[in-house]
């Protein structure tokens, strides 16, 4: 077993009484800004646990403490930033300074300014859950080598369990700045994941599944189980599908990874950039009238809820396309200063060592009447593909043209039922044909790590190209 303990900062670790006393130590670094300079003080900690369970045995547990400051400056149409891992009273000033000093060496350009009070009220909710820090690790890992010998014994087709994880994640922030933000958020967020190896003869065939939960006591190590299992399992004996163009029904979990495509062209800075196949088409019709595409930070069941955005504005509904019709982009206070808009409160970033861009939180479409099975999403299809996974989307899937070809694995669809398992497939189109030939939405929304919720989709006329 390989332990590992990360304290990256003294002053680092998840208070009970919440982010009030970083908020109080970007005030003291903002109010050392200078005349004729604006200044923004991001500060954050947190803690983290992550265990892998393989073979009955616990093969890693990594446990880190962090802590860090970013500082940007604007001075003279100049931008400058620096960031340190740590909050310790040595290093404020000094990270301070650095800004300072990168802003006098930064090319003059007239949009750069940080954020201002627009006069958009936050939406309070609570991410926290302050009984995550009372588990003790004996029972994170008891739940990963339970979550691991559950996915070996749950089907006799189950050959290995490749790897069980669990995880958890507890983070707060605090943003203050010389032109008017003060904001802060917390979060926490808890994990689990097994993947399993089926096995049939010579044939074997992979699966995963996963759980989140802002705590400890939400993980569901049935559902995941039952996911993986059932994943690989149902592609034991799947041979290369047939060619030709066809209804693809793709599942959540790809669905998601679509809509994270789709939301790179959605970005204000993108389009800006000429990197967007949406670019000059506001007012378009850019999909079918049953499309509606909404980001909603504002929604506490999304992952990539919250309540400030990475500038300190308060996150809002933005509503991108409604019934087909291309409403606008995702803006930060530079790319809409560079478009002459205001902000949406779409600025995201990776952590303290990050400079902010505009971007999606909690992408989704508007749910259609439908669920997945056989009397839903199914039964609407009749005939055609379905996708549970696919590969090579970084490679194969273009933003700024809109090409989309990636690898693909499922089971065909026959008379509204799922039917034989298919493999080494390519399904192909472009996003713009996609968002134009939409056949249903499903309402099983289910919001997934990353930016975009996981909703089962039906698109018609695409190439499927197989055996």
């Amino acid at each position: 077993m390989t332990i590992a303990t990360e304290t990256t900062s003294a002053t680092a670790g998840p208070h009970a009484d919440g982010p009030d006393d970083l908020l109080a130590l970007a005030d003291r670094v903002a109010g050392w800004a200078r005349s004729g300079e604006d200044v923004e003080v991001y500060v954050a900690r947190g803690d983290e646990t992550e265990i892998r369970a393989y073979g009955g045995e616990v093969e890693s547990l990594t446990s880190a403490t962090s802590a860090g400051i970013g500082v940007r400056v604007v001075a003279d149409h100049k931008l400058g930033f620096a960031w340190a891992g740590s909050l310790h009273e040595s290093v404020l000033a000094e990270t301070l300074d650095e800004a300072r000093d990168n802003a006098t060496f930064a090319t003059p350009d007239d949009h750069v300014q940080l954020a201002v009070p627009d006069g958009v009220v936050a939406v309070p909710f609570d991410l926290w859950d302050e009984a995550l820090s009372t588990v003790p690790t004996s029972e994170k890992v008891a739940l990963a080598l339970a979550l691991e010998a559950q996915a070996r014994e749950a089907d006799p087709r189950i050959r290995q369990v490749s790897s069980a994880d669990y995880g958890d994640t507890s983070v707060e922030v605090a943003l203050v700045s010389t032109t008017g933000i003060r904001s802060s958020n917390r979060k926490t967020q808890g994990f689990i994941s097994v993947g399993v190896i089926a096995g049939d003869g010579d044939a074997s065939q992979t699966g995963g599944g996963f759980d989140t939960a802002r705590g400890f006591e939400g993980l569901d190590p049935d559902k995941v189980t039952a996911d993986a299992v059932g994943r690989a399992v149902r592609m034991l004996g799947a041979a290369k599908g047939p060619s030709g163009r066809s209804v693809v029904v793709f599942d959540r979990r790809a669905a998601s990874t679509l809509l994270s495509v789709i939301s790179a062209a959605l970005s204000g800075e993108a389009v800006a950039k000429g990197r967007s196949f949406f670019a000059g088409r506001i007012g378009e019709q850019v999909g079918d009238t049953g499309l509606t595409l909404v980001d909603d930070p504002t929604n506490p069941l999304a992952y990539g809820a919250a309540s400030y955005d990475a500038e300190g504005l308060a996150c809002r509904r933005n509503e991108l396309i409604v019934a087909g019709l291309l409403k606008g982009f995702l803006y930060d206070t530079v790319a809409g200063s560079r478009a002459g808009v205001a902000s949406t409160g779409s600025a995201v970033r990776g952590g303290f060592a990050g400079t902010p861009g505009p971007g999606c939180r909690a992408l989704a479409l508007r749910p259609g009447p439908e669920g997945f099975d056989e009397d839903g999403v199914l039964a609407a299809v009749g005939d055609g593909l379905f996708v549970q996974s696919m590969t090579g989307v970084h490679s194969g899937v273009n933003p700024i043209s809109g090409d989309f070809s990636v690898g693909a694995e499922g089971l065909m669809i026959r008379d509204g039922k799922l039917a034989e398992p298919v493999r080494e497939i390519t399904v192909a189109s472009t996003l713009q044909k996609i968002l134009h030939s939409l056949v249903a939405v499903g309402a099983d929304v289910e919001w997934l790590p990353g930016i975009a919720a996981g909703q089962t989709l039906a698109v018609g006329d695409m190439q499927v190209s197989g055996a």
